[in-house]
């Protein structure tokens, strides 16, 4: 009974998976305007910035959203098909739970799971 259920599942990601990513690329908003000097300070600010996440996460989808709608260049790793970002998630954040931001801030790594929990951060930072 068992392996019934997981072929199940696992056919039905593999149904839903090109669907999610459709509608995301469908219904993604167009990234707010700004300054090239404001957009340049951004850019920088977002290179303390890493998004662990899966492709066809619908939680990964919607703080990939905010990152568009607030035209963000937020480097996104992929913890699920890159066993080196798998275990630097693993590693620093403590569990393989996606999506999740990676902060840092001089020395300091802050983890921030909860999608959100980010998207309420990048519109306090950046909004």
């Amino acid at each position: 009974m068992r392996i019934i259920i997981r072929y199940f599942f696992r056919t039905l990601r593999l149904i839903l998976t090109p669907i999610v990513l459709l509608v995301e690329k469908l219904t993604t908003p167009k990234g707010q305007s700004r300054s090239n000097e404001a957009q340049q300070q951004v850019d920088e600010a977002c290179k303390s910035l890493a998004l662990y996440q899966f492709a066809a996460c619908p939680f990964c989808v919607k703080v990939r959203k905010e990152i568009a709608r607030l035209n963000l260049n937020i480097e996104l790793r992929d913890a699920k098909n890159n066993e080196q970002h798998r275990q630097e998630l693993l590693d620093g954040g403590g569990r393989v739970k996606v999506p999740c931001l990676r902060i840092e801030q001089g020395d300091k790594v802050q983890w921030m799971y909860e999608s959100d929990d980010i998207n309420q951060y990048l519109q306090q930072r950046f909004a």
